[in-house]
């Protein structure tokens, strides 16, 4: 991977982060549909209960209040369940949610660390292996010259 362009290397890292981000939501959409539908089938309970308290009349009349309570009661359970249900998913949806967003943005700072840490050894390599030739000349190009011997 050291030796391959910038380019190519930035590809697979967002790949790899795609597939990540991808496993980390897998079920978070689950949890989102859970907590849309629950208020939705507490309406619907609710919804039931009510035509169950006046199916309740209709066959009994006015005067039988047990049957109205039963009806209510039933609504008003089926209410209360959709809402308990839904409160906590859609919590924990938009908390699992918030942290995923977290976690890719520290990938993708990460990312970026890695690629110009891979550009910096990459540029720092040629240097370093062209210091010492550089080095040596520059000593032998200081040093005193030599004194011809004459006779």
């Amino acid at each position: 991977m050291r030796n391959r362009p910038r380019d190519v290397i930035r590809e697979r890292l967002e790949d790899t982060g795609r597939h990540l981000v991808f496993r980390m939501e897998k079920f978070l959409s689950a949890l989102g549909t859970i907590a849309s539908a629950g208020p939705l089938l507490g309406l619907l309970g609710t919804v039931v209960g009510m035509i169950q308290m006046f199916l309740g009349i209709l066959d009994h009349g006015l005067g039988d209040v047990n049957q109205l309570a039963g009806g209510i009661g039933k609504a008003l359970v089926c209410t209360a369940t959709g809402m308990i249900i839904a409160v906590p998913a859609l919590i924990f949806h938009r908390f699992f949610r918030s942290r995923i967003a977290g976690y890719v943005i520290e990938m993708e700072q990460e990312a970026t660390a890695l690629l110009d840490a891979l550009d910096s050894a990459r540029t720092a390599t040629p240097q370093a292996a062209t210091a010492p030739a550089t080095a040596g000349r520059a000593a032998a190009a200081h040093a005193a010259p030599a004194t011809p011997v004459r006779s």
